[in-house]
């Protein structure tokens, strides 16, 4: 795997299916940050079928694009559908939660706030 400065778990200079480096068992949600930091946050999740991330918020804004699969969001008590990639922005401070209800994989970015 190359040297990355700011990434991990993921090779450099490659061309590379996302999807096909993180996978979930049965019963299973699986995470891969691929990048942490006071600024951003990159990671990985793959869901199997009816496995959840229940309500929470973020202090960041979100964004998920969905590389496989369907899965719903509910955002602020909306419910969202998202496919395979379709994006959807969840606003910091506003309740989420994500629902597979079929196995799926998606991409999170949250941008989190900087100080002046």
């Amino acid at each position: 795997m190359e040297s990355l400065q700011y990434m991990k778990n993921i090779p450099g200079e490659q061309v590379l299916d996302l999807a096909g480096l993180v996978e979930a068992g049965p019963g299973q949600v699986v995470s891969r940050t691929l990048a942490q930091n006071p600024a951003v946050s990159v990671t990985l999740f793959a869901f199997d079928k009816g496995e959840e991330i229940s309500t929470h918020a973020s202090v960041g804004d979100a964004m998920v694009t969905v590389l496989k699969g369907t899965g719903k969001f509910t955002v602020d008590g909306v419910e969202h559908i998202a496919r395979q990639g379709e994006a959807l922005v969840m606003p910091a401070g506003k309740p989420h939660a994500v629902y597979a209800q079929e196995a799926f994989k998606m991409l999170l970015v949250v941008v989190f706030p900087t100080a002046p």
